[in-house]
């Protein structure tokens, strides 16, 4: 019987190990990202998934339109969860090159 409680010891502590290591970080994360769409506000800088910068013209529930470039004609509406970043209006832009 020692064998069988070994047994269920170690897939108590590989459960536990998974836990700690995959899942947990995950929902960090998503509490993150949720958080950072919620305090969004009209103005601030976003980067999509795709890769593009825009700045917030309007907000819905599930909803923005995001502003790209200079010309003020290109305004597309898009998801919450396609927004990867977002920069408050007013905070310097930092770069990483040098």
């Amino acid at each position: 019987m020692p064998q069988g409680i070994s047994t269920i010891l170690m897939m108590v502590v590989l459960i536990g190990v998974m836990y700690f290591m995959m899942i947990r970080p995950q929902q960090k994360e998503q509490k993150r990202k949720n958080a950072m769409l919620a305090d969004m506000a009209v103005g601030d800088t976003v980067l999509t998934t795709s890769g593009f910068y825009g700045i917030l013209i309007d907000i819905s529930e599930d909803t923005v339109i995001v502003e790209f470039g200079n010309n003020k004609n290109c305004r597309i509406p898009m998801q919450k969860a396609c927004i990867s970043e977002v920069e408050k209006a007013g905070t310097p832009v930092t770069t990483s090159e040098s």
